[in-house]
């Protein structure tokens, strides 16, 4: 692990201390966790360089620990250069990652001691983490199970909860709460696995009758995935089973939902000192070289979003309201980007939130957050210091 960060003390010419935040003796430590077991991976590893390269040294120190696809926690090389998205392939932890050992974080709430340990060698003090800064999209680590062990760790971390990013994962609940507080959703509709599993005719006969009630196309979508992987439009009956396929492939439970004629809106949600604000609004184009706004659209071929979007100041307010409501409607923390359709008759309807949302310069989030007053590494300074204010446990 030589070449592989070690971020115990400063360097022989470094102050132990530079602006550091009130209440530390010393620069806190951020954690920087990505990668992860799910099919955003590589996502979470392009997301991971853009911190890396953002976040103010002199003010924090930096562990980067990357999660391999097969789940083992990794000490990484501090080089976000060999993170980026190459000849059209996503990068992976591999790239980066110490191969021999692994990276343990503490699970007792008395210690924030991370080690390293290496078989058949003496485990390795990290020193102390003061927040995790977790850029895992999609499941095992946007959907409330990293969360949940930090919590048991007693280690503060960055944006929503176990039950806000459980909520913000699973599609079909995120709807039902949204409408219990009162926010309109589109017309959808839930396969269960052992729906499917048990009579996949009556589902097929199901989603058929919510076509005739709703229309085609319909969208058939993991029910806890993002990035649109695994979203397939389906304009007929006879594209069911593939699309169905397809879904499976990232979440036995899928959502099933009517085509809203409208403009795709976004706004993203900031916790600041005195509580949660919303960035001025973007807007995502009809996407005219993909069927909609897929994962290569978004992320291979960067479909450009319009920052800000063309509202009315009325319009601007009312999306800028809910998306905030939104935010507390989910018990949301840290950081929100919540995803709309205006639709002709001047509706906002939610399509649904991302509690870690594509966090690139050029993703939405930051580039509304710009817009806004707020560049790339105050935004990531904001979300640390916010995680810092706050304790774990109840709140």
């Amino acid at each position: 692990m030589s070449n592989l960060p070690s971020p115990q003390s400063p360097g022989p010419d470094e102050p132990a201390v530079r602006q550091a935040p009130s209440g530390y003796a010393r620069k806190p430590r951020v954690a920087v966790v990505f990668g992860g077991r799910s099919s955003e991976h590589g996502v979470s590893v392009v997301t991971a360089a853009s911190l890396l390269r953002a976040i103010d040294r002199t003010k924090y120190d930096v562990l980067p620990i990357g999660i391999t696809t097969e789940g083992r926690w990794a000490l990484t090389a501090d080089e976000p250069d060999r993170m980026a998205i190459a000849d059209r392939r996503m990068p992976t932890v591999e790239q980066v990652a110490d191969h021999e050992g692994a990276v343990v974080l503490p699970v007792d709430p008395a210690s924030r001691e991370v080690v390293y340990t290496e078989a058949g060698a003496v485990p390795k003090a990290l020193g102390e983490v003061d927040v995790v800064f977790p850029l895992l999209h999609g499941p095992y680590g946007e959907d409330g199970t990293l969360q949940g062990l930090l919590e048991l760790s007693g280690v503060p971390y960055v944006g929503a909860g176990v039950l806000a990013s459980a909520v913000g994962m699973d599609k079909e609940y995120m709807k039902r709460i949204f409408t219990s507080f009162g926010l309109a959703v589109g017309p959808y509709t839930v396969v269960r696995p052992r729906e499917w599993d048990r009579d996949p005719a009556a589902v097929r006969e199901r989603l058929t009758g919510f076509a005739a009630e709703h229309g085609w196309p319909l969208f058939v979508k993991p029910a806890r995935g993002g990035s649109s992987f695994g979203i397939s439009k389906v304009d007929g009956p006879e594209g069911l089973d593939a699309a169905i396929a397809e879904a499976r492939r990232h979440d036995p439970k899928l959502v099933v939902e009517a085509l809203l004629r409208g403009r795709e809106i976004e706004c993203a949600v900031l916790e600041f000192e005195d509580g949660p604000r919303a960035s001025v609004p973007a807007e995502i184009p009809p996407v005219t070289t993909h069927a909609f706004y897929d994962f290569e659209a978004k992320y291979i071929d960067s479909a450009e979003g319009v920052v800000p979007a063309p509202l009315t100041p009325e319009q601007t307010a009312e999306v800028q309201r809910l998306a905030v409501a939104a935010f507390e409607a989910a018990s949301c923390e840290g950081l929100v980007r919540a995803d709309f359709f205006l639709l002709d008759s001047g509706e906002f309807v939610i399509n649904e939130i991302n509690t870690m949302p594509g966090f690139t310069p050029i993703s939405m989030y930051p580039r509304m957050w710009q817009e806004s007053g707020v560049d790339y590494p105050e935004l990531v300074d904001r979300l640390i210091q916010a995680a810092l204010r706050r304790s774990t446990g109840l709140r």
